[in-house]
Order: C-alpha cells, then structure tokens, then sequence
C-alpha cells in the first residue's frame, strides 16, 4: 500500500523510499542521490553494509534525509521492539539498492541473509531498483555475469547494468561505473509510476528525440527549442518495461547520464534523420516519432559565413528554399502490416483542432499533441499534457502530469495497438 496519492506531476512526492548501500565506492553518490530524492518530496530513509559505512558519511546522509542513517550493529538493538530487517523491509514503498556490488549481488540471488541489508532485501515485498557497479574485470567475470543473468529473471526488481565506458576508482576506463544519479531518479520515478512489470519484453521499439538543425551557413542553423526529454524519457521507460529499444537522436539539451544504458545513434539535420529511419524502420514492431523536425531548409547550405545584409537576401528568397519530407508520411506509407507508428506535434492557440486536421494527413495509429503557449509544459519543461488521437477512438485529453508518467501513459496506448503475439501479456 502506497503512503500517498500518486501526484503526477511529482511521482515521488510522499513517497517512502529505502535507499540501501552496499561495498562499492560508488556509494560516495548518496548524498546526491538522497537529497534528490529528499528535494522531489520522498521521505527517505538510509541503510548501510558495513563496507558501504566506510565509503561515505552515515551522518551526511542522516543529514540529508532527515532520518537516522541505519548500520549493520543496529539489528539486534535492544531499543527497537520489532526485528529491524522487517521493520525496514514492511516501512517503503520503495527500495534503491544503490550501489549494488558483488558481494551483495551474490547474497541476493542466492538467498542469504547474513546481514541487516541482506536480511532486508530477502523480507522487503516492494519494488526494488538495483544499480551494479565494481571493476571491471569483477563486473566481466564469469561468476558476476551468471548472478547478474539470475537477477535479471527476479520479476520484483528493475537492475541496472553498470555504464559500458567510464573512469573509475581503480585508474581504468572500462565498464562497471554506476549509471549517474540523474538516471536513477528516473529508474525510481518509473517505478513508483508504473512499477517493475514488463509487458513489452521482445518488442523492438524505434523512437526518436531531439531537434534537427538544418544549416544556413557555417555560423547559422535553422532549429527548435526541443531538448529532447521526452524522447529519451519514452525510450528508457519502454527499455525499463522490457523493450529491445533503439533511439535516434539529434543534439540534445540534457544530461548525458539519461541516455546510459540505451542503444543510441545521432543525427543532425532532417536528411540525416531520414537515412536512420529508411534503415531501421523495418525491424521495429513499433515507432514513436518524437523528433521535432524542420519543416523548411536550404536547397543548399552556403560554405561560406554571410554577412547580415546576404542573410536577408536568404531568408526573403522563396527560391532558397525547400520544404522537408514529411518523414512519418514517409514511414506510414512504407510500414508493414501490423507496425504501429506514433507521431507528436506541437501546436499554439487551438490545439486540438489542429492536430486532428495532421492526424488525418499523417495516416498514423497515435498523434500526441501538446500546447507549446502554455507555461510548464512542452519544450525545455519537466510536464507536459495535451491530447492523444488514436485510430477509431474519440481524441483523450492526458496530463498535465511528469513527462515519464506521460511516457509510460503512451506506452499503455501504444502497447494496445501491438498484434496480440508481439505483447507480454
């Protein structure tokens, strides 16, 4: 039972969560991660393995989270009336085993429970996100690997891989570095929103994200205000639900620690876009179209930087210029059969009357639509809302809410429309 009404704009307000740190020196990230936590409206509670004890403060993170800090001597406390592993495993609504080293990766899937941490773990019936991280030849090892795969098959419980490239402790580049703070308050929102079930595994999803940025000439490009958040936001909580996804992105506004963990290409202007999608459409048994794409360009970029009065002659030249291929036309005219295609548009004034004359033109299954004149929502925000057109349905107004409850909303609609093989029901 959840401690609170789920607020959508804030998934994780009220929300009680256990953040529970083991032996890796990824643990010096607690504090950031907690205050995050703490900042989003959580109640946050700590526990910490003796080796993890060592790694970072229990007092910065008591600090932090407004609670005690709990450590393996305080099991067996004469002050507390209840056994404390029970009394943590019953108090969150969730828990974030983060770091995950190997050692408690081995008690986990073999069902020790020789610790307060581990006696937890083994009690906790609540969601559970777990974040490996360790060297890299223990990451690599045979043994690891074979706990990790075990892991993996715990349907109480999203693991995520360490980052394939990155510095760590022990001076060598290579995987086994924790994904970023910034990406597991996404993991952890994902679950409070929509929690650990996988109902798209062996689903090949395609999506895009981002701007395009067409060039005028080597100083000036023609562009949008898109980060590209939502995008990104629908390919991590599909590939959360199980999805095989591949994203194709243009330059984005963002953190680079939420694209960890996806299987990602870049482009840049709309040809380039269109290259990728001829390309990978096809294995996809779905595609969501989230790019903002340009919808005019130069016939030809000049090679040379133009002085302001040759920019003007430029842009009031009809004969500069040219429109950009409608690319999802383009896609829903060679799709097979059974493939979903979504499609987002942004709109001012009114919307809705808008997006029903381009749902129409698109020939999609799904259009999103969102208001770009309405403050706290669309680009650069953290919400969004607006209207979803699907295929013989009435349009279905959704949010505003969080843009990854807003991903995992589309989703749920999109995952409708797969054949009846392609979903893990």
């Amino acid at each position: 039972m959840t401690s609170a009404p789920l607020d959508p704009l804030e998934p994780l307000a009220g929300r009680r969560i256990l953040v529970a740190g083991s032996g890796s020196i990824a643990a010096v990230k607690l504090p950031q991660l907690v205050s995050a936590l703490v900042k989003r409206g959580a109640e946050v509670r700590c526990l910490l393995s003796p080796s993890a004890a060592e790694l970072v403060s229990p007092v910065a993170l008591a600090s932090l989270s407004r609670h005690r800090c709990y450590l393996e001597a305080d099991q067996w406390s004469h002050h507390e009336p209840r056994p404390l592993h029970i009394e943590l495993a019953e108090w969150p609504d969730l828990v974030l085993l983060v770091p995950l080293s190997a050692s408690t990766l081995a008690r986990l899937v073999h069902g020790l429970a020789d610790t307060l941490l581990a006696s937890t773990l083994m009690a906790t019936r609540v969601p559970v996100l777990a974040a490996a991280a360790m060297n890299t030849d223990m990451w690599e090892s045979p043994a690891v690997q074979r706990n990790w795969q075990q892991l993996q098959s715990d349907r109480s419980l999203l693991a995520l891989p360490p980052a394939t490239e990155g510095l760590l402790a022990c001076d060598r580049r290579g995987s086994g570095r924790m994904v970023e703070p910034s990406l597991l308050l996404q993991a952890a929102t994902s679950l409070a929103v929509h929690g650990v079930q996988r109902d798209f595994e062996g689903v090949e999803l395609l999506v895009t994200a981002g701007p395009t940025q067409e060039f005028l000439d080597p100083a000036r490009v023609l562009s949008n205000p898109s980060t590209g958040l939502m995008g990104v936001l629908l390919a991590q909580a599909a590939r959360w639900r199980g999805a095989q996804v591949r994203l194709l992105h243009g330059p984005l506004q963002l953190e680079s620690g939420l694209l960890e963990g996806l299987n990602s290409e870049g482009f840049g202007t709309a040809a380039e876009l269109e290259q990728l999608l001829e390309r990978h459409q096809a294995s996809a048994a779905a595609v969501v179209m989230a790019a903002a794409v340009a919808d005019q360009r130069l016939q030809q970029p000049l090679s040379g930087k133009l002085s302001k009065q040759e920019l003007q002659e430029v842009l009031h030249s009809p004969a500069s210029w040219e429109m950009v291929p409608d690319l999802l036309h383009q896609m829903v005219q060679r799709r097979s059969a059974d493939q979903v295609l979504m499609g987002f548009a942004a709109h001012s004034g009114d919307v809705l009357t808008q997006a029903e004359a381009k749902f129409q033109r698109k020939g999609c299954d799904l259009l999103f639509a969102n208001p770009i004149d309405q403050p706290g929502v669309g680009f650069a925000a953290s919400a969004n809302q607006g209207w979803l057109l699907s295929r013989g349905a009435s349009p279905e107004a959704m949010g505003p809410c969080s843009k990854l409850a807003l991903a995992h909303g589309l989703l749920d609609r999109l995952r409708l429309r797969l054949p009846q093989a392609a979903r893990a029901d």
